[in-house]
């Protein structure tokens, strides 16, 4: 049987229009330095991006998000910004940049942007400035710099972890440290300072003025902070509401008041520019805050990212986030994979949550099943259901590069090669943290050809070595087979166009924990069979599926069913 039914005709891909395509849209990020080598140094660039228009524009998908392209010393892999208006040169140029605009818009491809408002790099011009003045000087404002504890402010301000290991303070050798809530490369800004808020609507303008259609904001909770003279201790912290509005430097009420200025500008655009907050909150009702039309418009939602392969705990993240998302106003977003987190086909091939990396010696590795601790096949097949399930909500999708190749995480990564702070910081720990492996494994170059000196990214050795089995998830080694993931996400976002019809859904009983099952307002109904056995079949006509299907739904599996 056929995956999909051709006599629907769907719509040409890159063709969502008006001041809504974003509501939804499917997005597939870029990650600039991994996605395609034009200049063969090993580092991915601009001009990479624009000779692979045209894949994205087969792929079907509406718009591309790059994330951080800027100057940079790559301390968090390019979230530490020197210079939020111009292109790292190892990337390429500003006249680089015009030419991938032009060529995505060309095609139909709207364009987003990642903007790093919550710290700069420390080589940023603000902060260059902040160490050359002296205490209380108006250059160390726009940052949140603190006199140290002891008799010579020998001490930090407060005993404060940082997300990426050690201390949240660094001296500066005049008795002040200054906050960084991630690498000490990555110094907080202070954003009750004119001046910051000055940069960032400038900064909004500048790639607006460029063509860009809308930005995603990073650690976009963090921005209002309001630190008491006397700080809390860490095991304080702990303690505060993090769901108040009130928390020193979380969530707080305020930061809205930022987003509410940045809105003015997206407005003065026609179409308005959109945008969608990286906000790791307490709740969905938090997390809808930053969605409303007031503010950025959208906010994602990794709940589905962070849950196992479970029927029930899907069902209640649908359920939650679309109630939220039409009580602002928004539309959801939903997303199973990105440049933070191990990537989907690993995660779910692990055992739930009793399944995470454990330390050997100084390196974390992978455990408790097969040779490699993954069963990979199964985490491919659930994959490929949760896939479908989630193309099938309504709301946008956020695709990450390469999950469309149904690639896994990339474990094998040898110490002295890996540049994410986030692995010392779990060589550090004392067990799992949130990022395991850290972020190198989903960051590695992805594989275009099954050979050659680094499988098609480019004709120089990758910035992150690729493992030999790479060859085999190539692109164009699935261009021809029906049956790869590659044709599976193409035939989903064509008929994506078709499926998608309003912003809700109807859950239809199955009679089963295993299955869940709704309708969109068209008529079109998706089924997934979580469970490890066969499911009846819902009668329908079957217009696509994430595995075969003979007389009974797969285990590990979903089908699209279109009206008669």
């Amino acid at each position: 049987m056929p995956r999909s039914d051709s006599s629907l005709a769907p719509h040409e891909p890159g063709t969502v229009a008006g001041a809504d395509w974003w509501r939804q849209a499917v997005v597939y990020q870029v990650y600039p330095r991994s996605f395609a080598d034009a200049n063969g140094d090993g580092i991915g660039d601009l001009k990479g991006v624009t000779s692979r228009v045209g894949y994205l524009r087969d792929l079907g998908v509406d718009a591309v998000w790059l994330s951080p392209f800027y100057p940079s010393a790559l301390a968090d892999g390019g979230y530490d910004v020197d210079d939020y208006r111009d292109v790292d040169p190892r990337i390429g140029t500003l006249e680089d940049f015009d030419e991938m605009v032009t060529a995505l818009h060309a095609a139909g491809l709207k364009v987003i942007v990642d903007i790093v408002p919550n710290h700069s790099s420390d080589r940023h011009v603000f902060f260059q400035a902040a160490l050359a003045a002296p205490a209380g000087s108006p250059e160390r404002e726009r940052y949140i710099f603190r006199d140290g504890l002891g008799e010579n402010g020998e001490l930090p301000p407060s005993d404060w972890p940082a997300a990426f290991g050690g201390i949240a303070w660094e001296p500066v050798g005049d008795g002040q440290w200054y906050l960084h809530s991630f690498a000490k490369e990555q110094p907080d800004f202070n954003w009750n300072h004119p001046d910051v808020h000055e940069e960032f609507l400038e900064t909004l303008r500048f790639w607006s003025d460029r063509g860009v259609d809308g930005f995603r904001v990073d650690v976009a909770n963090m921005l209002a902070k309001d630190l008491p003279e006397v700080l809390p201790s860490a095991a304080e912290l702990l303690g505060l509401d993090s769901t108040s509005g009130h928390h020193p430097f979380l969530d707080r009420d305020e930061v809205h008041d930022i987003y509410a200025a940045w809105r003015e500008v997206f407005n003065s655009y026609d179409p308005p520019r959109t945008a969608v907050a990286e906000a790791w909150v307490s709740s969905p009702e938090r997390r809808a805050r930053y969605a409303a039309p007031t503010g950025l418009g959208q906010a994602f939602n990794f709940d589905l990212l962070t849950a196992d392969f479970d029927p029930a705990a899907f069902r209640r993240i649908v359920t939650e986030n679309l109630a939220q998302s039409a009580a602002i106003g928004s539309s959801s977003t939903w997303v199973l994979s990105n440049h933070d987190v191990t990537r989907h086909p690993t995660r779910y091939g692990l055992p739930p949550l009793a399944g995470r990396p454990v330390k050997q010696g100084t390196e974390w590795v992978l455990a408790g099943g097969p040779a490699d601790g993954i069963d990979l096949d199964a985490g491919s097949r659930r994959a490929r259901a949760a896939t479908l399930f989630l193309l099938g909500l309504p709301g946008s999708a956020y695709l990450y590069q390469g999950e469309e190749l149904g690639l896994p995480e990339v474990a094998e990564i040898p110490n002295d090669q890996r540049q994410d702070p986030a692995y010392w910081r779990s060589l550090d720990a004392d067990g799992w943290t949130f990022d395991g492996l850290g972020r190198d494994g989903c960051r590695v170059p992805i594989p275009w050809e099954p050979t050659g000196p680094s499988f098609g990214f480019g004709t120089g050795e990758p910035h992150l070595p690729q493992p030999g089995w790479f060859g085999q998830s190539a692109a164009s080694a699935q261009e021809a087979d029906p049956d790869s993931t590659l044709a599976l996400y193409r035939e989903a976002l064509l008929l994506r166009r078709e499926l998608q019809s309003g912003e809700s859904l109807e859950w239809i009983e199955t009679g089963s924990d295993q299955v869940l099952h709704f309708r969109r307002p068209n008529g079109w109904e998706i089924v997934t069979n979580f469970g490890a056995e066969a499911a009846p079949l819902p009668q329908g006509r079957i217009v696509l599926a994430s595995s075969p299907v003979a007389a009974d739904l797969p285990a590990e599996t979903t089908v699209w069913l279109a009206p008669a």
